[in-house]
């Protein structure tokens, strides 16, 4: 005779969570605040990145920063740095932020006075990926370093993102990264995927035009980071033209009990 009981579960764990993150999405939408998931592994170049990015949008959007890491805020001051609104988030040693964490943090950045808002997510490929924010879009940057196989390693976060940022070619000649096989990874588990190929720190990019089309915005930007105008194509769609700069304020803390 079985001395256990057996659970049939009919509901994903992660249900709940989907659940929270539609109504965030929904609640950003109705306040026209574009929210933009950025992931990637540790040290492919999301902060610089992000900076750069900020540089080419700051004077069309109001735009703020959630920086998520287990602990540390040395992201949060190089972002400060820049001039727009940030904010620290420490996880207490998880590995993600689901959407309710995510919500935590928006209501510390306060979102009344932004039009565009960043997550960098905790560097991860693997636990970030499981966990819907409630971000309209989600980004990530593959850094030439890792190599171009990640897309058949780590699935799912190739598979849930809309953009992929091929970071670092200034490096190519000196890794064996191949870039056509890495597209066709990462095409075949999602399809619609939009790659370009950058170098945050020196601004290089290589254009794409089979998989990138910029929307009349994007093309309007100045030099060509190309991170930025697709950015700038998905917030534009999505929440429509948005207003000035907003003033710097003060950075804060937010920490989650583990």
């Amino acid at each position: 005779m079985e001395g256990f009981r057996i659970l049939e579960v009919k509901e994903s764990v992660f249900a709940n969570n989907d659940r929270e993150a539609e109504k965030l999405r929904e609640e950003l939408k109705r306040d026209k605040t574009f929210l933009l998931n950025l992931m990637s592994s540790p040290g492919s170049g999301k902060t610089t990145t992000l900076k750069a990015t900020i540089a080419a949008l700051k004077d069309e959007y109001r735009i703020g920063v959630m920086e998520a890491d287990i602990d540390s805020d040395v992201d949060a001051a190089a972002i400060e740095e820049t001039g727009v609104k940030v904010i620290q988030i420490h996880t207490g040693g998880m590995c993600h932020l689901d959407a309710g964490m995510t919500r935590q943090g928006l209501e510390g950045l306060g979102t009344e006075d932004i039009d565009f808002a960043v997550l960098e997510n905790i560097g991860n490929l693997v636990c970030p990926a499981e966990f819907d924010t409630g971000a309209v879009k989600n980004a990530m940057i593959l850094s030439v370093p890792e190599g171009h196989d990640k897309p058949l390693k780590y699935p799912l976060m190739f598979s849930i993102c809309d953009v992929l940022l091929i970071n670092k070619i200034d490096v190519l000649p000196y890794f064996d990264f191949d870039l056509d096989a890495c597209r066709k990874y990462v095409l075949k588990l999602n399809p619609k995927m939009k790659i370009i190929p950058i170098c945050a720190r020196t601004g290089e990019c290589l254009i794409i035009h089979n998989y990138l089309k910029f929307s009349e915005t994007a093309r309007t930007l100045g030099r060509l980071r190309v991170f930025c105008a697709a950015c700038s194509a998905f917030a534009c769609y999505d929440a429509g033209r948005f207003v000035n700069r907003v003033d710097p304020t003060a950075g804060k803390t937010v920490h989650f009990a583990s």
